[in-house]
């Protein structure tokens, strides 16, 4: 089965064609819902589709509501970390992209999952420089 990404309201226009422009499958939120829809609504309907969010939101672990929706609804979900522009940050998730599969492939949802861009330094040294991806929740102990 192909992977399909979905970026959430927050990561605008830029990002996912920057991710479909690297050959990844992506869905927009402003493809599929109204602005304001709420959050536990597109989780689910995530789950449903078994596709694969990223966000930039950070806060959705910390809202009740939100969290619930993710481990209700089966979401594996992506965390975009960083504050920079959203193309730089698009691609360093498709920097990271290899990192990102192989997580995907050995966990299996629900879940949320941290993506980092490289460090300035490794850029440095190499432009195309992965990020990183860790596991924010559950916490496995």
């Amino acid at each position: 089965m192909s992977l399909v990404f979905f970026t959430d309201r927050d990561l605008g226009k830029k990002f996912p064609e920057i991710l479909r422009e690297a050959g990844l499958t992506v869905e927009r939120h402003a493809d599929h819902f109204a602005a304001d829809t709420p959050d536990e609504q597109w989780l689910e309907a995530i789950g449903r589709h078994r596709w694969i969010a990223i966000t930039h939101d950070g806060r959705i672990r910390c809202k009740p509501n939100e969290l619930s929706a993710v481990m209700r609804h089966c979401v594996p979900l992506l965390v975009v970390i960083g504050h920079a522009p959203y193309p730089e940050l698009a691609q360093a998730f498709v920097a990271t992209r290899t990192r990102i599969l192989h997580f995907i492939d050995q966990h299996e949802p629900p879940y949320i999952a941290k993506v980092y861009r490289p460090s300035a330094s490794d850029v440095e040294k190499n432009p195309a420089a992965p990020g990183r991806i860790e596991l924010w929740h559950p916490i496995k102990k």
